[in-house]
């Protein structure tokens, strides 16, 4: 009885490891998006993304200057993300700028989220304005999100003051996910 119990638990958990792995090359944590990590340097981005193209800015790099961005782009064309590097001594990625709707946060919110998404799972550390967008901050968080301001009602749009959450329409759409590592 009691083999039969640890093969069991043996069985749920080996099949609840490999449901997670087929999840991770979309997944992004505090720490990683898909298999590229917070201290991942840019040495290795044509190993990690070993599936992919990795295309840097070539204007930087024929006068001898570090990459500007990086491009990772699925074998097919589309385009995943945009890596900007750091400036260290050993280069990592400081942003990632996510591009494809299959990358999902750990709590599941995607560029096909909305604000009232985003609310759900994060309290709201800031809101910034800018000329055509707003920057939503989530609270302990290295996320942060950008709507359009065409999500907005039409008497926001052109505003230049600050935009509050109780002014963002829960169905405005993310634009841009994004992520800093400093």
């Amino acid at each position: 009885m009691r083999n039969k119990t640890a093969l069991l638990l043996l069985a749920c958990t080996l099949a609840f490891v490999q449901s997670c792995e087929k999840d991770t090359p979309y997944r992004i944590t505090e720490d990683s998006v898909g298999p590229l990590f917070k201290s991942s340097p840019i040495s290795e981005l044509e190993t990690l993304f070993a599936n992919d193209s990795v295309v840097k800015d070539t204007s930087e790099l024929s006068i001898g200057n570090s990459s500007k961005k990086i491009e990772v782009f699925e074998k097919g064309g589309k385009h995943l993300l945009t890596l900007t590097p750091s400036t260290d001594s050993i280069p990592t990625i400081e942003n990632v700028r996510v591009l494809d709707k299959r990358y999902k946060t750990d709590k599941g919110i995607g560029l096909q989220s909305t604000f009232k998404d985003i609310q759900k799972q994060y309290a709201i550390k800031k809101i910034v304005t800018t000329i055509s967008s707003i920057v939503v901050f989530p609270k302990e968080s290295n996320l942060y999100f950008t709507i359009d301001k065409e999500e907005l009602p039409s008497n926001l749009r052109f505003s230049s003051s600050n935009i509050e959450a109780v002014q963002i329409p829960d169905e405005a759409k993310i634009k841009y996910l994004m992520l800093g590592w400093e």
